[in-house]
This record gives C-alpha cells, structure tokens and sequence, in this order.
C-alpha cells in the first residue's frame, strides 16, 4: 500500500479523533495527518496536537498485524510527541483499517 492509498484509506474509514489532531510522521517518506477538526486525513506537515514518529517498513509491519504497537512504542521504533492520550486513542482507531 502506498501512502495516497493510506491516507485515502484512513479517510474513508475516518480514521481520526474528533476535535485533534495527529501526524503520522514517515520521516524521508512524508507524513499523513489525521484532522479530526476537520474531519479529514491528508497527506501533509503541520502542527499537531500528537505526532508519531516511525518508519514507512514499521508502520506496514503494524498495519499487517506483524508488529505490535506497545512492542514498537517499547523498543523504540514507534515514538510518540505531544499528547500520549491521543496516541492510546489511536490504536482503536487503526483497527478499523484492519476490518
């Protein structure tokens, strides 16, 4: 999956919290930000109320059931910025992707 089709994704299944916001921040891939102000996921940068920080490889890993979220927060391949409860948040919201 690319990331347009992520990002595509994620908005069809509203992939976000109501009222904040949160990057998912790819590094050298780019980011998606999810705008529950706006309602609405988009592929850009910006400020964010929580920004997590991994890489494209880890993200798939997760998104495949292959990579837990708490093993990649623990070792150091997922980091969180900002907000934490939004991040905790996130995960129920991730597993409508898998649906």
């Amino acid at each position: 999956m690319t990331k347009s089709e992520l990002a595509a994704k994620m908005n069809d299944a509203q992939a976000w919290l109501p009222g904040k916001t949160v990057k998912l921040d790819f590094g050298s891939d780019g980011a998606i930000m999810l705008d529950g102000a706006n309602s609405q996921v988009t592929e850009g940068d910006g400020a964010a109320d929580t920004t997590i920080k991994i890489s494209w490889a880890d993200w798939q890993a997760m998104a495949d059931g292959q990579l837990d979220g708490m093993t990649a927060f623990m070792t150091g391949k997922l980091k969180v910025e900002g907000d934490m409860s939004n991040a905790m948040q996130l995960q129920g919201v991730l597993s409508k992707l898998r649906g």
